[in-house]
């Protein structure tokens, strides 16, 4: 769709301006482009933002590297022999950094294909129309700016990070050299994805959370069969457990920890903090603007606009959901807003999410607490990993999809699954919830045999009690 901009009652250099260039800055400018937009993108440090730097992408590198070690070390099970087997985690850290420089040269070509001006440099905003990059002393004037500085590790006097002994995520995607032992306070998606991996690799890990289970977030059943899984891999959960210091000395470091159970110190080589963030609003003259914020991020309405006219935010700046893809989809709806077409509505609550450890656990909607809380009637329908054909054939037998159904009109109002590559059956749940499809729609569906997806069908019909291979 194609829309007629109007631009602003003065002469202003650009249209629209987008501070960030991460998932959402970068997709919000090549947009608004495409919509005939007049556009710059500032970015201090390198396009594609944490996500794809420091985040995402080379943690997911790593996490294949996982993968593959994984399978190379139960390839006897499959009559495969080998001797003297060499991991090399250095070689591991080289490819995620290949990876990640591979696709910053791929969205730099996209912005320069859609002729987007890249301003490198640190954005500073003098009024709700005028930005100063300090690097180059610039001074941009803009109808519209879309404010996507992300945000960062949040510091707790209790975790002192020092980037060597205490480390963040980040510090750990260039950690070359693996720790006998690592304490990783934080059981969400980086905790559990950081946990299996260094799992993987031999390191002893304890994780350490203050809810009473892993990726509290999650469906309790599913975390309850992470929790399982993780156990039988040898790595230690510590829940309801809260961190009261962190002790350094000679590059180890004793962490100490209160629970139901009393005090406990656990010694280790590492220790990774991975326990939430904080907005990047510092230091970006947003004082100069008058836009309101809440506990530090960016409060904003329906199309991400703020409470100052032309000025909009997006990605995890607003606090909304902190995931690259939800970034994205904010940027579009921001964009299209300022070029006069009336988006779409997001539904936060159908927002899919996704954690690639092993196994992966993927979701969205209600939880089945979540549901009976609301008062809703509804029927949940499961299936097995231990029964799918296909997960057999790979022997990922450790799985488990969960839907949950509305029991009045049959929609699907939850999905919450375990399992090898669970995270590619989101796109299908997605479409059919998107298109108001009902469980009994889904059970009709005809899948390939022998497949993973073929698990969905068979979840759908298991809410009648009619699922065929359990």
């Amino acid at each position: 769709m194609w829309a007629t901009v109007t631009r602003g009652k003065h002469l202003a250099d650009f249209d629209l301006v987008v501070i960030g260039a991460g998932p959402g800055g970068y997709v919000a400018a090549i947009r608004a482009a495409q919509l005939g937009l007049n556009t710059a993108i500032i970015e201090r440090d390198s396009v594609g933002g944490i996500c794809l730097n420091w985040g995402c992408i080379p943690s997911k590198s790593l996490l294949r590297n996982a993968q593959v070690l994984n399978i190379v070390k139960d390839a006897k099970a499959f009559g495969i022999q080998y001797e003297n087997l060499n991991v090399d985690f250095n070689s591991a850290i080289d490819r995620s950094r290949q990876v990640v420089s591979r696709l910053t040269t791929g969205v730099e070509y996209l912005l320069r294909k859609n002729s987007v001006e890249l301003i490198k440099g640190s954005a500073v905003l003098d009024d709700q129309h005028t930005i100063t990059v300090g690097e180059s002393n610039r001074t941009l004037t803009s109808d519209n700016i879309i404010i996507a500085t992300g945000a960062r590790q949040r510091a707790l006097p209790s975790m002192p990070i020092d980037h060597e002994t205490v480390i963040t995520s980040r510090d750990a995607l260039e950690l070359r050299t693996l720790p006998e032992k690592i304490v990783i306070i934080g059981a969400g998606a980086t905790g559990v994805e950081f946990g299996h991996i260094y799992n993987s690799y031999g390191v002893e890990v304890v994780l350490v959370e203050l809810m009473d289970r892993l990726i509290p977030n999650e469906d309790q059943e599913i975390s309850a069969e992470l929790l399982k899984n993780f156990t039988n891999k040898g790595i230690e959960s510590v829940l309801g457990a809260s961190v009261e210091s962190i002790e350094v000395s000679m590059g180890s470091a004793i962490v100490n920890i209160e629970s139901s159970s009393g005090h406990t110190s656990i010694e280790c080589d590492k220790v990774l903090v991975a326990v939430g963030v904080q907005a990047n609003t510092d230091g970006i003259g947003l004082e100069n603007t008058g836009v309101v914020t809440d506990k530090g991020f960016i409060s904003v309405g329906s199309n991400m606009e703020t409470n100052v006219t032309g000025m909009y935010a997006i990605g995890d700046v607003t606090g909304q959901m902190l995931l690259a893809h939800v970034a994205s989809a904010q940027a579009v709806t921001a964009v299209e807003y300022i070029g006069g077409i009336n988006p779409p509505q997001l539904d936060y609550g159908l927002m899919p999410r996704a954690i690639y450890c092993e196994p992966q656990v993927a979701s969205f909607g209600l939880t089945e607490s979540q549901a009976k809380d609301q008062g809703m009637s509804v029927k949940v329908g499961r299936f097995p990993f231990a029964a799918s054909g296909k997960a057999i054939a790979l022997a990922e037998t450790e799985g488990l999809i969960k839907l949950i159904v509305d029991e009045e009109i049959g929609e699907i109002v939850g999905a919450h699954m375990i399992g090898s590559e669970v995270t590619e059956l989101l796109g299908e749940l997605s479409m059919v919830r998107l298109l108001e499809g009902t469980s009994t729609e889904l059970g009709w569906l005809v899948h390939p045999h022998p497949t993973i997806s073929e698990t969905l069908k068979e979840a759908a019909l298991d809410t009648f009690g009619e699922a065929i291979h359990i």
